[in-house]
């Protein structure tokens, strides 16, 4: 399935359906007077989360949507029918914006929630509503009114409690491997992980925690270089990063600075987003070589480090334990 995060469309409500000019003329009533109905309003446009989509992919081949019209009034005071409300189904963690100001309509976060984002017209008026001591045969009415109109960005961010950043290769997908069900592609070159996948690791209660391992970022993608800029806005929601460091790459301690340099360009409050900072691939170093790298690490840093060995199924549990541990501080 191919994952699409962004999407632009063109909503329209019902017009309201028109009031009539009639009038009451029954065998026994002589004074039957006026009966014009009025018009029914026109559907709305809603947006309703739905946990079963995972992308915003329906959008690619459809993207104007249109709401029944109402219908128009009818004789003896009868109302016309109200049009059907267009129910637009979207994944949860759907952000919806106007498109040319940029104002936030909505955010749907949890399955059900709906938003009006179009309002349809109201429905005219009869000429029973124009009836008056000085005009007792009224013969005015009202056309309906044009539904909203409007043209919508939508944009996904995935809810994700946790999220796994890091420079290509570092390993972020095979942790969420490794800790979850979930199976992305890992392989040994550079932006093997082209989307975010969401994996759901179980805590020692049962409950599920979702974590999201990002694509990689590189220095610049703050400002759209490589893929990582695409999907920061994904990490958005995390209440806690895990931040994966190569200790196998030539300098570690400026991969780690790459990352924090863009989180900090990126903005959106990521730089200051509680994070765990992990050394994977220990394998790979000797014991000196080691201890030198976590030193020099917790130096320029000022965190303490996680050691990890993915491939080893090493300090996997101590991991969690942290994560567990900060993601129940943060409840209190």
């Amino acid at each position: 399935m191919q994952f699409i995060d962004q999407a632009r469309i063109a909503v329209r409500a019902g017009r309201g359906g028109d009031g009539i000019i009639a009038f009451r003329r029954e065998k026994y009533v002589p004074a039957g007077g006026p009966a014009g109905g009025d018009g029914g309003n026109g559907g709305n446009i809603v947006l309703v989360a739905d946990t079963n989509l995972q992308t915003l992919l329906d959008f690619k081949f459809k993207r104007l949507f249109l709401a029944e019209d109402g219908k128009r009034g009818g004789p003896n005071r009868s109302t016309g029918s109200s049009g059907k409300d267009s129910l637009i189904r979207v994944p949860c963690g759907t952000e919806v914006r106007h498109l040319h100001t940029g104002m936030i309509l909505g955010d749907l976060t949890s399955d059900g929630e709906r938003i009006v984002i179009a309002f349809g017209g109201r429905g005219g008026l009869g000429n029973a509503h124009y009836l008056s001591n000085r005009n007792r045969a009224p013969e005015k009415c009202t056309e309906g009114k044009e539904g909203e109109e409007w043209l919508i960005q939508l944009e996904l961010k995935l809810l994700a409690e946790v999220g796994i950043i890091g420079l290509p290769n570092a390993g972020k997908s095979s942790l969420i491997r490794a800790l979850s069900s979930a199976r992305p592609k890992v392989a040994d070159y550079p932006f093997t992980t082209l989307v975010p996948n969401l994996g759901v690791v179980r805590r020692p209660t049962g409950d599920g925690t979702v974590f999201a391992d990002i694509p990689g970022l590189i220095a610049g993608a703050s400002e759209g270089i490589g893929l990582g800029h695409e999907f920061l806005r994904h990490i958005q929601r995390t209440k806690l990063l895990i931040h994966l460091v190569d200790s196998g790459s030539e300098d570690p301690v400026k991969d780690f600075s790459v990352v924090e340099k863009e989180l900090k360009a990126y903005g959106h409050g990521l730089i200051d987003r509680p994070r765990i900072l992990v050394l994977n691939k220990v394998e790979l170093l000797g014991e000196n070589h080691q201890k030198d790298l976590v030193d020099s690490l917790e130096e320029v840093t000022g965190k303490k480090l996680t050691l990890i060995s993915v491939a080893m199924k090493k300090g996997l549990d101590l991991l969690l334990n942290k994560v567990w541990g900060e993601l129940d501080y943060q409840c209190l």
